[in-house]
């Protein structure tokens, strides 16, 4: 895992939420970074190598994926994961409220 996914782990992780997580987990040909397969809700975190344009078009295909199979996508950037964790873990838990 990369830094920032180690971060949010340690506040995803047992629970925190109210709802279990799992990391690194398979989606069709997809692993995404965090899934909660009771709210069928994909959280990714996206660093550097994200804001190519092949990255951009493989990231929106992926996206397009996952919603097809009836899951919610949320995307941060690593460095709002170590700029506002809070911001983060808010935006999570409201996702997780609908």
């Amino acid at each position: 895992m990369t830094p920032a996914e180690v971060l949010l782990w340690s506040q995803l992780k047992g629970k925190q939420t109210g709802y279990k997580f799992r990391r690194q987990h398979g989606i069709g040909e997809y692993i995404v970074d965090f899934y909660c397969p009771d709210l069928r809700l994909v959280i990714e975190l996206d660093g550097n190598v994200h804001g190519t344009p092949e990255a951009e078009a493989y990231d929106q295909r992926r996206s397009e994926y996952l919603a097809s199979v009836g899951l919610q996508v949320i995307r941060f950037a690593n460095t709002d994961v170590f700029n506002n964790l809070e911001g983060v873990l808010e935006a999570i838990r409201n996702a997780c409220k609908k």
